[in-house]
């Protein structure tokens, strides 16, 4: 009998709620050593809050052990969702079951994986991750309010003088102040305020949405709808599968209204401290009409992109000598006329690749520099990742986000290589134009497509959506291996010893990330006792990005749609568990 004669004899129900039994007895008896018994040599446990208060992941029946006796929660019960599925992954197929589970503070679900080897079946990845707090619930559903006042004093305490109140903090302070009115920080305030949270956002842009709508005309997200769902409030079914970046701007500033965050627009930060002694943060807001506000919250949340605000810049000879334009793609302009101008962009990920393609578009002779690999990828090549789970066909996204999550980051290197060449594969030809143009090809690190790119150094690729095109027809030129070396009246030497000749030099380099964000914001003490956002540690968990930064109060919220969806609700559990006392 084969191994998957043998998986398809058996009980998958009866298997896997077997297993979540001993691993409940287990865990009771707080005994790592029959909790490490319960997986294979080379498993996985993932605990997103649940047992740790911290996202970690476990590798190994040692580190897996090791897990357990840090644990300091009781595990009450467990159970499956639903029935398991076995899934064929060729050679060694794997039972897997959703369960939900109740420790003595906490709520949760989670992803049970199980593979047999000699004949038992072991765990291989166990994902479990904190839902709700007992106790501490969110205000939904059956929990949601009345909504209307009641008794005397009705006319005082309607709705919209309430919500003017709530929004100018009238009545006390915020107890987390979020900094930044984008996705992230919009859907955090979200997922606290239904915490009960007391929670203010501000933002130096005019209006909610800016930070997409003073972007590049062009701009189109390149996740699929499904993927990119806010907490609670779903696009609507006729949303288009790729969404303008000025149609998500508005639907934000709709957001916010629908959600009832309180958000200050045109607020810039001022002198901000931090009050050891008592918690405390003293943050000075300079709001649009000019007025000055001091406000004291416990917790102060950075949520001004992944890559922060600070243009990085690099800097480059003779630029004061340069007589044309030279900007970073922050600054890109809005309805420019480039007609037969020479126009050079530096840097060759999704925006350098993007503007390249609008200045082609609006008339200009474009030239992209490279200096290195770009991994490059179709949109309908990376939907191929998404199939049957973000898509129209996939489960609901609360389910395809714990499915998703419950493959720790550096678990499955050669499921990424083979989607990787899948995709690879699908866009065989508009690669193959690519390299027959000199454009540098990568395929990620270790083969691993954009993923770990993303997860390790928060770009290195591009998501074709036409600029590919152009560049393989030779409408966008392209000088690869090769960095400006200097600047001079109208051209840029390169460090090959060729130039090329420029009007307009668009910086398409990123920003200089969170912490150097903070750092202005709050100074270098503050910031030289943070961890490094961004990148993995050697669990393989993201460093510093929806959990402890390293300096009481101080937080960093970021991620693309889905992530900061899905991991945001794991930083507004720790900053209640917090407030309500349930950790330090």
């Amino acid at each position: 009998m084969t191994l998957t004669e043998s998986a398809e004899r058996t009980d998958l129900g009866a298997t896997a709620a077997g297993w979540l039994e001993e691993f409940r007895t287990a865990v009771k008896s707080s005994s790592p050593v029959a909790v490490r018994e319960l997986f294979h040599v080379d498993s996985w446990w993932r605990d997103l809050l649940a047992f740790t208060w911290d996202l970690r992941t476990a590798q190994g029946r040692d580190a897996v052990g090791a897990l357990i006796a840090d644990a300091s929660v009781d595990l009450v019960s467990i159970g499956l969702l639903g029935e398991p599925t076995l899934v064929d992954a060729g050679e060694e197929p794997w039972i897997q079951g959703l369960f939900e589970f109740q420790t003595d503070v906490a709520r949760g679900r989670g992803v049970l994986r199980l593979v047999e080897r000699d004949g038992e079946w072991k765990a291989w990845t166990l994902m479990t991750a904190m839902e709700e707090l007992a106790g501490h619930e969110e205000s939904t559903g059956t929990r949601r309010p009345s909504g209307g006042a009641q008794g005397a004093g009705r006319i005082e305490r309607n709705w919209a003088a309430s919500r003017r109140r709530e929004r100018e903090f009238i009545d006390g302070e915020p107890t987390v102040l979020v900094v930044g009115a984008g996705h992230a920080g919009l859907g955090l305030a979200a997922r606290l305020g239904r915490l009960g949270v007391s929670t203010l956002v501000v933002d130096r842009n005019e209006r909610i949405g800016d930070g997409w709508r003073n972007r590049y005309d062009s701009l189109v997200l390149h996740d699929p709808v499904w993927y990119d769902h806010l907490p609670y409030l779903p696009f609507p079914p006729s949303w288009p599968v790729y969404t303008p970046k000025d149609k998500l701007a508005d639907w934000l500033e709709s957001y916010a209204s629908a959600m009832e965050l309180n958000v200050w627009t045109g607020t810039e930060l001022g002198e901000a401290t931090h009050e050891e002694a008592t918690g405390e943060w003293s943050v000075t807001l300079r709001r649009a009409d000019g007025t000055v506000r001091t406000v004291k919250p416990r917790h102060v949340v950075m949520a001004t992109g992944v890559s922060g605000t600070e243009p990085n810049v690099p800097d480059i000879a003779g630029v004061e000598e340069f007589t044309g334009s030279a900007l970073h793609s922050q600054s890109f302009p809005h309805g420019t006329d480039f007609v037969g101008r020479k126009a050079v962009v530096i840097g060759s990920c999704n925006s350098g690749h993007d503007i390249a393609q609008e200045l082609f578009e609006k008339g200009a002779d474009v030239t992209m520099i490279q200096r290195s690999p770009t991994y490059v990828v179709s949109v309908a090549g990376s939907a191929l990742a998404m199939v049957g789970l973000y898509d129209e066909t996939g489960p609901a996204t609360d389910v395809a986000d714990l499915i998703g999550a419950s493959f720790p980051f550096k678990a499955v290197p050669e499921m990424h290589q083979g989607t990787t060449a899948a995709m690879a594969e699908h866009d065989k030809e508009i690669l193959a134009g690519l390299e027959d143009a000199g454009f540098l090809l990568s395929s990620g690190i270790n083969g691993t497509g954009a993923l770990q790119l993303f997860l390790q150094k928060g770009g290195g690729y591009y998501i074709n959506v036409g600029a590919s095109e152009l560049i393989a027809e030779g409408k966008i030129k392209v000088r690869s291996g090769v960095e400006v070396k200097r600047f001079d009246a109208s051209a840029l030497e390169l460090s090959d010893g060729s130039s090329v000749d420029a009007e307009i030099v668009v910086f398409a380099t990123g920003y200089k990330g969170m912490i150097e964000t903070a750092r202005r914001l709050f100074g270098d003490e503050v910031a030289d006792r943070c961890t490094p956002v961004w990148g993995l540690d050697e669990e393989g968990e993201l460093r510093g990005v929806w959990r402890r930064s390293g300096h009481d109060g101080l937080w960093f919220m970021g991620g693309n749609l889905a992530m900061a969806r899905f991991y945001g609700q794991f930083l507004a559990l720790q900053i209640k568990a917090i407030d309500a006392g349930l950790i330090a």
